[in-house]
């Protein structure tokens, strides 16, 4: 059964849709460390853990693991990069990057914070 997609502002639909970019150090998310899950804005669907967020001062929040499923990796229009959109809807989220070292799993997910929206630990 698909899931129902939020309704996007123009701002969320330029990243989510169109593949678009955030400017650095400008999304919400950037410096959050509280604990919880973000789930893709479009479907809802949970895409990242908190305590598999960190700082890599890219400007966008970082990831060095997805929950399991919830990510889809394709080669990126550019030809150089890796995209990753939400597995569930294909809403654009970011980019991955392999191999910078930044953490022991050498993987960054560097994401649009408008790709995604923060369910705090606590609201379950």
């Amino acid at each position: 059964m698909a899931r129902k997609l939020n309704p996007l502002t123009p701002q969320e639909e330029r990243i989510i849709v169109h593949k678009g970019t955030e400017r650095p150090f400008t999304g919400e998310y950037v410096s959050l460390k509280a604990r919880g899950t973000y789930v893709c804005r479009r479907c809802e669907a949970p895409l990242y853990r908190s305590e598999d967020k960190f700082d890599s001062r890219c400007g966008w929040p970082s990831f060095d693991d997805e929950i399991p499923g919830a990510v889809t990796r394709s080669l990126d229009a550019d030809g150089d990069r890796t995209e990753i959109t939400c597995a569930s809807c294909g809403g654009h989220l970011g980019h991955v990057f392999l191999g910078e070292g930044f953490t022991p799993r050498n993987t960054r997910h560097c994401v649009n914070s408008l790709s995604m929206r923060f369910v705090p630990a606590d609201k379950g």
